[in-house]
């Protein structure tokens, strides 16, 4: 004798599987998008090297540059252990 699951029990079931099936599939497209976005993170690296090597040879090895106005400080000497403490 075969048996079959009632309308209820088969239309829970398949709501079910295919919430299931499109969360493997959002997680699978999070995978990807997250390894192009660390491919691109390494472009970004790469390109912010080169320009701060520029920017360092142009500017001096520790100037520091405000992001927000562009603004170049020279870096402040180092007292030699604040003029030998006095």
């Amino acid at each position: 004798m075969s048996k079959k699951l009632t309308q209820e029990e088969l239309k829970s079931i398949q709501d079910l599987n295919q919430r299931f099936m499109n969360t493997k599939v959002a997680i699978a497209d999070a995978v990807v998008s997250q390894q192009a976005m660390v491919e691109a993170l390494g472009t970004i690296q790469a390109e912010f090297k080169e320009v701060e090597a520029k920017m360092t040879e142009k500017y001096g090895e520790n100037a520091t540059i405000d992001l927000k106005t562009g603004e170049v400080k020279d870096p402040e000497p180092v007292k030699e252990k604040e003029e030998k403490k006095k």
